[in-house]
């Protein structure tokens, strides 16, 4: 039987891991290649579909009706999604301790994309391991 200790220890991983998780996950997202739509712009374009849908020949309103879906889809994700700054701030909070409870060094942070001013903020420096 595991102690309240341990328990609380492996709480305390998984949600560090999560916190992590997360960031890394925005940060591949943002580095993505490509024009970044806004919100405001989806919203727009979808408005533009909807007017002008009944004026096309039907190939061009399945294409129109695919974009929509595809706009509309996109535009859930963005709108649900945490601004990364929310992200990072949670990862700060715990990439030392996680760092060195899993012996995770400066550079393998470097090369998955974290910078070097977001991990001199979280406490990991070079010579840390």
């Amino acid at each position: 039987m595991m102690s309240d200790d341990h328990k609380a220890a492996l709480a305390t991983g998984r949600s560090q891991a999560k916190a992590v998780r997360a960031y890394l996950e925005a940060l591949e997202d943002r580095s993505r290649r490509g024009r970044r739509r806004t919100p405001e712009a989806m919203r727009e374009r979808i408005e533009e579909i909807n007017s002008s849908i009944g004026d096309v020949n039907a190939l061009s309103r399945l294409k129109m009706v695919q974009e929509r879906l595809d706009l509309t889809e996109a535009l859930e994700v963005a709108e649900a999604s945490v601004a990364i700054e929310d992200l990072e701030d949670a990862f700060v909070k715990v990439a030392a301790e996680y760092s060195q409870n899993r012996g995770i060094g400066h550079a393998a942070w470097r090369e998955v994309g974290v910078s070097s001013s977001v991990l001199k903020r979280a406490g990991v420096t070079r010579e840390n391991r």
